[in-house]
């Protein structure tokens, strides 16, 4: 392997057919299929009631007040993350907002579908320094398909933006290496390597030090693995570090005086350090945890990920497959042993596996007895993703529903067969036939839960149906409403910033004082009416919502309350 790009039984370079259209044009079929997969929960979910409504809220005010600087949800600072998402989120919704306005939640989640669209891209773009034209295809089309994915391209919050930062880094880090590494092969160009620094900042400018992490749990033990370190200089820091700080320190010292250090200390004392101490906001787990979520979250792409790093690992002294297998390993690894975990925190490292993939699908069959163990594996994995997103199609509607959908259970059947048939032809060895199974499976499924199923789980979305409520009993001149013990983001994305959040007493405090609403969760109803009565203020029940609030795992019983203001 002198050139650098592994060796594969098929396709030629110069493959005719639809084949050779594939490897030569992967990105208009690519798109279309993102499109297919990532538009119908997209267009068609609610607002999620946590991350996706705060980053939402806090860029429509960003948006409305004009400050592109402060980071506020409500009336507070939100200084969790740095503000590139805040701005693309803005964006995209000022391009809308002639036509929708700033109240729609999916004009938000564009930026999301965009960053997972150019990933998708940048990924077909690294696996054309490793794969022949028909691989980056098949690394394009698997990194596509992954469930994870379509979930990060469907909400608005930061990963997908960020992903794509981050395959954009890994790509020219690639070349860099492969051109250290490999005789004949070219180096990057100054402009090339700037683009990959640029994409540096970016990420630092979307997620903080998550793309840094990701270079050097890379790069590090490449180089201790080849006991090489000067290849290093090929990146040209003395240029690319500049073209970092131009792009994150105008907005770091502009909100370090606009937040008198504020948000340093919460971003990085309160919010990441708290992440690498404990698990965070209930989110810790032992490692082994995104090991045991990987049927799920790269379905169906699991089909192939274990043959393919057995393939691989006795084939380490390549160093395409070098690199490829410190990035997805070394990522692994770091968010395993980080205390704080969340399914979406391994999403780095799934590129390296699609392109992995995609060099052993267009391999040569021979499988060695570990590629056989692993495919067994892999199978399994794969028949429990099948089946937890047939049993969602039907069992979603029944518990979270108004009841049954009928059509949905024979959509459900219908993934089922193309699942079980994509299981088969990988048992019989035709791989390429596989995966447009399994595509097509997902084709079927991810539409029919996102759209289909999605929009009518009453029971999930208390938030639409709470803020409609209010709504119905909003009168004129009414101050905004007070919630208490419902206090979820998505109800300041509903009903605007101006929502006063409280606890029963405070709630009963402000209510006595201004009138109008108050909405009461049932662990609050004590204190509000023992307060309001203590002030002499009467309230009227109007309606009363039901749900489960998914974001506690708990039933939620909320009461709406038209609250008397107390005599002066």
């Amino acid at each position: 392997m002198t050139d650098g790009t592994m060796e594969m039984a098929a396709p030629a370079p110069g493959q005719k057919g639809i084949l050779g259209f594939l490897g030569r044009h992967p990105l208009p079929i690519l798109t279309l299929l993102c499109l297919a997969l990532w538009l119908p929960g997209l267009v068609s979910l609610p607002a999620l009631d946590r991350d996706e409504s705060r980053f939402a809220q806090a860029s429509r005010q960003m948006l409305e007040v004009g400050n592109y600087v402060d980071i506020r949800l409500g009336q507070v600072p939100r200084y969790k993350k740095p503000v590139g998402i805040y701005w693309l989120q803005s964006a995209t919704t000022a391009a809308a907002a002639p036509f929708v306005g700033t109240q729609t939640i999916w004009t938000y989640r564009l930026a999301s579908l965009l960053g997972a669209l150019l990933a998708v891209w940048l990924t077909v773009w690294t696996a054309r320094a490793v794969l022949p034209p028909l691989g980056t295809f098949l690394a394009g089309t698997l990194m596509a398909g992954m469930l994870l994915l379509t979930a990060e391209a469907s909400i608005a919050t930061t990963d997908a933006v960020l992903l794509a930062c981050c395959v954009a880094m890994q790509g020219m880090a690639l070349r860099i290496y492969k051109a250290s590494r490999v005789a004949d092969a070219p180096s990057p160009s100054t402009g090339l390597v700037l683009a990959g620094w640029a994409a540096l900042g970016l990420g630092i400018l979307v997620k903080g030090p998550v793309a840094p992490a990701l270079a050097a749990v890379t790069l590090i033990p490449l180089c201790l693995w080849d006991r090489k370190f000067k290849w290093l200089a090929r990146f040209q820091p003395l240029l690319g570090l500049p073209v970092v700080l131009a792009i994150v320190l105008p907005w770091l010292i502009a909100i370090a005086l606009a937040s008198n250090g504020a948000f340093f200390e919460q971003s990085l004392g309160d919010d990441f350090a708290a992440k690498l101490a404990g698990g965070q906001e209930s989110h810790g787990a032992l490692p082994g945890y995104f090991l045991l979520l990987s049927a799920a979250t790269s379905w169906p792409a699991i089909l192939f990920v274990a043959p393919a790093i057995a393939a691989a690992v006795p084939r380490h002294r390549d160093p395409m497959i070098r690199f490829l297998l410190c990035w997805a390993a070394g990522w692994w690894l770091l968010v395993e042993i980080v205390p704080t975990k969340l399914p979406h925190y391994i999403i780095n490292a799934y590129p390296a596996f699609a392109i992995l993939v995609g060099a052993w699908l267009s391999g040569p069959m021979l499988p060695s007895l570990w590629e056989k163990i692993a495919a067994w594996v892999a199978g399994l994995q794969f028949v429990i993703g099948a089946a937890a997103l047939t049993a969602a199609l039907v069992l979603l509607p029944r518990l979270y529903g108004g009841g049954d959908i009928l059509w949905l259970w024979g959509v459900a059947a219908l993934g089922a067969v193309l699942a079980l048939a994509a299981l088969g032809l990988f048992a019989a060895g035709k791989r390429g036939f596989a995966l447009l199974a399994m595509t097509l499976a997902a084709l079927v499924f991810y539409p029919a839960l996102t759209a289909g199923a999605g929009p009518h789980l009453d029971q999930l979305w208390m938030t639409r149906r709470l803020a409609a409520a209010t709504q119905s009993q909003t009168q004129a001149n009414d101050p905004p409403p007070v919630l208490a013990g419902y206090n979820e983001p998505s109800m300041l994305f509903a009903l605007g910033a101006d929502l006063g959040l409280s606890d029963g007493k405070g709630a009963a405090e402000i209510a006595a004082r201004n009138g109008g609403l108050a909405l009461i969760e049932a662990q609050e109803r004590g204190p509000f009416l023992a307060r309001l009565a203590e002030l002499q203020a009467y309230a009227e029940t109007r309606a009363t919502v039901e749900g489960f609030n998914y974001s506690r795992g708990r039933k939620a019983v909320v009461t709406i309350y038209r609250v008397i203001a107390a005599a002066p």
